[in-house]
């Protein structure tokens, strides 16, 4: 679901905590840490620093974040920190590179609450048109179809570090990725607990001169697509393993039709090595059939546990804190009548 821009004031309400993970980013954090400041009054900026080798964390405090370091290296490590140690109604990532505008802050927590969702991903305009790089332009459109073909057609832009959650979501959020596949690894929770979401598209900015990606198209490349196997097992194993399966039924079949074909002529199984493997193969085959059908099961019941767990936290619209609440209606009948009988006491005392 896209969502259209409301930039209504609905923030005062909630405890807004802009969460910004940094490795190397001394050059623009001051700046991005400035503008959430200016964009979200009321919010708090975190800085998480990820063992950087310049001055990223001195930058943050001095730009008036509170900065908190994890040694562990990696995004989702990071990530899982902060959803950890952070309490908040509201929790907004980006990154501190400075391609995500501070002033679509307040358009994505809006959405956020006007649109009753619980992740509004801010999707890069033309990003799959030119990223900066042709590779990454290239892994971002292969990367989203074959998402879009396993895990379902919620979101167009998996790897869209600039996002706003519910606390219902971040606390329901295992984070069990260690680098920058966490943005894959949200995407498919949200798929898998069929959780409301929207996107809102933004603009994409470039990172200023002398700042460079700590991406790399082709290893980053093997960890999400290895990523999205593991999640795939996890989330979807009947057809994970039903794959597999497949593809030993066919090399059984592949081994054993000829075999048949022979024997059939001449009555005769002179290859018999042939025909032992193709027998393996099949009986392996059915047995990994046999695990996906057990394991999907068990996948159930997880995702049902989750989303039990997930139900246990209030939702954005129990959290206002409105300005007045009315005493309940026995409670004011009684102070009326108490009201009334002072009066008629104090003429019997005269």
């Amino acid at each position: 679901m896209t969502a259209t821009i409301d930039t209504s004031p609905m923030t005062e309400d909630y405890d807004i905590a802009v969460l910004i993970p940094c490795y190397n980013e001394s050059l623009t954090i001051g700046d991005v840490v400035t503008g959430f400041r200016r964009a979200l009054p009321t919010a708090k900026i975190y800085v998480y620093d990820n063992n950087s080798r310049d001055d990223t964390a001195m930058r943050a405090a001095l730009a008036g974040a509170t900065v908190f370091r994890e040694k562990r290296q990696g995004k989702g490590n990071v990530v899982r920190r902060m959803f950890a140690d952070i309490e908040a109604d509201i929790y907004l990532m980006a990154d501190g590179d400075g391609t995500y505008s501070p002033d679509d802050a307040d358009a994505l927590i809006n959405t956020l609450l006007s649109e009753r969702v619980d992740m509004v991903v801010g999707t890069r305009r033309d990003v799959t048109v030119d990223a900066g790089r042709k590779g990454h332009a290239f892994g971002n459109k292969i990367f989203n179809r074959l998402y879009r073909s396993i895990f379902g057609k919620d979101f167009t832009d998996i790897f869209s570090g600039y996002r706003a959650f519910s606390r219902r979501f971040a606390k329901s959020f295992p984070a069990v990725s260690d680098g920058f596949e966490i943005e894959t690894e949200m995407s498919v929770h949200a798929s898998r607990l069929k959780l409301p979401v929207c996107e809102l598209e933004l603009d994409y900015g470039r990172r200023p001169e002398g700042s460079f990606s700590k991406l790399s198209t082709f290893g980053d490349g093997r960890k999400i697509l290895w990523m999205f196997a593991m999640l795939m097992k996890e989330t979807r194993p009947f057809a994970f393993y039903l794959t597999i399966s497949s593809a030993l039924f066919a090399a059984s079949l592949t081994f054993m039709t000829p075999v048949i074909i022979e024997f059939l002529e001449t009555g005769l199984v002179p290859r018999m090595p042939t025909w032992i493997l193709s027998m393996v193969l099949l009986m392996t085959s059915v047995m990994v059939f046999t695990v996906g059908l057990i394991l999907d099961s068990l996948a159930r019941s997880r995702a049902e546990l989750l989303r039990i767990h997930y139900m246990d936290m209030p939702a954005l619209s129990a959290m206002t804190r409105p300005a007045f609440t009315p005493a309940p209606l026995p409670a004011r009948v009684e102070k009326r009548k108490d009201e009334a009988r002072k009066p008629r006491e104090r003429a019997k005392a005269a």
